[in-house]
């Protein structure tokens, strides 16, 4: 955590909300305040990829699973995809 910045502003550090951790975070996402970009961490690796970059289904499909954990400023204002895009 110390060392990950966002890799569209470079803010740092990055809000943690851990879903699932056994001996290390397993699922979770990473939010940076200053962009409202989130990044999800999947099987205890974080996806901190620029927006051309991302899987959009994937990210969407883990914005679903984890629906009741995700929290409120990425549910309804997160980059680049949130709950409206699940909508659609």
């Amino acid at each position: 955590m110390e060392i990950l910045r966002c890799p569209i502003c470079k803010h740092h550090p990055l809000k943690l909300f851990i879903f699932i951790e056994k001996e290390e975070i397993e699922e979770g996402i990473l939010f940076c305040e200053k962009c409202r970009r989130w990044y999800p961490i999947i099987e205890g690796i974080p996806h901190l990829l620029p927006d051309e970059l991302r899987n959009k289904r994937e990210d969407l499909d883990f914005l679903k699973r984890w629906i009741d954990k995700v929290p409120e400023e990425v549910k309804e204002r997160g980059l680049p995809y949130n709950v409206r895009d699940i909508r659609q």
